[in-house]
């Protein structure tokens, strides 16, 4: 039977969310699987991936063959570094102190890379609504000093007539 590590797709149409799931390599997609790792979702910034490490591990240490985008999200977590690390203590290229010390300092490197993206993007999406707050708000002054202006140019046209004194007042003619 040939075991392998793959995606099991869930989601709406356009929300996709996947599994990643240990299955028979004969079964459908969606179908029957012997375990589930782990949730992939590839719809956030950057993608979320919950995995279930040591057991991933001894899966790929027990022969199970990922897909592509499977073997790409194992490496992305450390998965795959870990096997190759430890078919290095196998083989007696390295000790196991010398290995759980790579790995931990690889570890510490990607968390470092991966906080820096997230406080990328986070700088980025409070900049942009600084930026669109600001033009929002010069849109709005432009607005009510052009609505200024035109009420201030309606006043000067409508300006109320004062009317002269009359010349033929009956006051006038008594003093005559």
């Amino acid at each position: 039977m040939a075991v392998k590590i793959r995606l099991q797709r869930h989601g709406k149409k356009d929300a996709a969310f996947f599994h990643i799931v240990v299955a028979d390599g004969r079964a459908p997609r969606d179908g029957k699987f012997i375990e589930k790792l782990g949730v992939y979702n590839p719809s956030t910034n950057p993608a979320t991936i919950n995995i279930d490490f040591d057991s991933a591990l001894q899966w790929l240490l027990n022969g199970a063959q990922p897909t592509d985008t499977c073997r790409a999200i194992l490496s992305y977590k450390g998965v795959v570094y870990k096997k190759h690390l430890l078919g290095g203590v196998k083989k007696g290229a390295l000790t196991e102190a010398q290995a759980e010390e790579k790995f931990s300092k690889w570890l510490q490197q990607k968390d470092s890379k991966v906080s820096g993206k997230k406080d990328k993007l986070a700088a980025e999406g409070s900049k942009k609504a600084a930026d669109k707050f600001a033009a929002e708000k010069a849109r709005k002054e432009a607005i009510a000093a052009k609505n200024a202006a035109k009420e201030t140019k309606v006043e000067t046209t409508e300006a109320p007539v004062t009317e002269a004194p009359a010349t033929d007042s009956p006051a006038s003619e008594e003093q005559a």
